[in-house]
């Protein structure tokens, strides 16, 4: 057995547990953990999604209890590129969470790849921008309001690479669908078909919903369209209870 099958070994077990015992602290909410937590199936749907893009850097917004964080480190030590990096961001992983999630990507021995950046999207994107940090792929589950949705793929399509892939969790929540189809209608970001089952795998803002999770490809080459240019991208048929 190789380092890498080690590592993704160790990796794996992490995330089994999570799934079968939860994080080793949650906030004082009940049934937080699982309302909050990306579901295992779509996990492993994301770490497979990663693979198969042979990605080496990815930004993450939102931690949370980690299980797509550990998904995505499962995915980076699979492909075992040179320079795995994973750059997370949550201001509320040491205030709201107490560092559950990101204790346990320590225990994953990910933290050798993982950086977690303790402050909002909307300033460590731009920090990202400036700083020339080019990415293969982002995993967006931050705020859900939908001005934050928005500036935080704003900035993503700067960040990720021509071609690469933006996932959104939460797709069923009316202000982050809202906020994607603008990207989509005007900017030439295409759904990836099946990357997510459609099956009904948790609860939603309108009770059971199916897949939460969406993959877009980013077009190659970018475009900026003309001023001229613009599809309408609203109303949004759902709308939150």
């Amino acid at each position: 057995m190789t380092y890498t099958d080690d590592r993704a070994t160790r990796v794996r077990e992490v995330r089994r547990r999570l799934a079968q015992e939860g994080p080793p602290r949650t906030r004082d909410q009940e049934g937080d953990f699982e309302t909050v937590t990306v579901p295992e199936k779509h996990c492993d749907q994301l770490r497979d999604l990663m693979v198969s893009e042979g990605a080496e850097k990815v930004v993450e917004v939102g931690l949370a209890y980690a299980s797509s964080a550990l998904a995505i480190g499962e995915a980076l030590a699979t492909v075992n590129r040179p320079l795995p990096r994973h750059l997370i961001i949550d201001p509320f992983q040491d205030r709201e969470y107490s560092n559950a999630g990101w204790d346990l990507l320590r225990s994953a021995g990910l933290d050798s790849i993982a950086t977690l950046m303790l402050t909002p999207s909307s300033i460590a994107l731009p920090r990202l921008l400036t700083e020339g940090f080019v990415a293969d792929a982002a995993f967006v589950d931050g705020s859900h309001r939908f001005h934050e949705v928005f500036v935080d793929l704003y900035y993503l399509r700067k960040i990720v690479r021509p071609g690469g892939l933006i996932v959104i969790d939460d797709d069923w929540w009316p202000s982050v669908h809202t906020a994607v189809q603008y990207y989509e209608r005007n900017l030439g970001w295409t759904v990836i078909p099946d990357a997510f089952s459609g099956e009904t795998i948790g609860v939603g803002p309108q009770g059971k919903q199916g897949a939460r999770c969406k993959a877009y490809r980013l077009p190659e080459p970018s475009f900026e369209p003309s001023f001229a240019d613009f599809n309408a991208f609203c109303p949004c048929p759902r709308t939150a209870p």
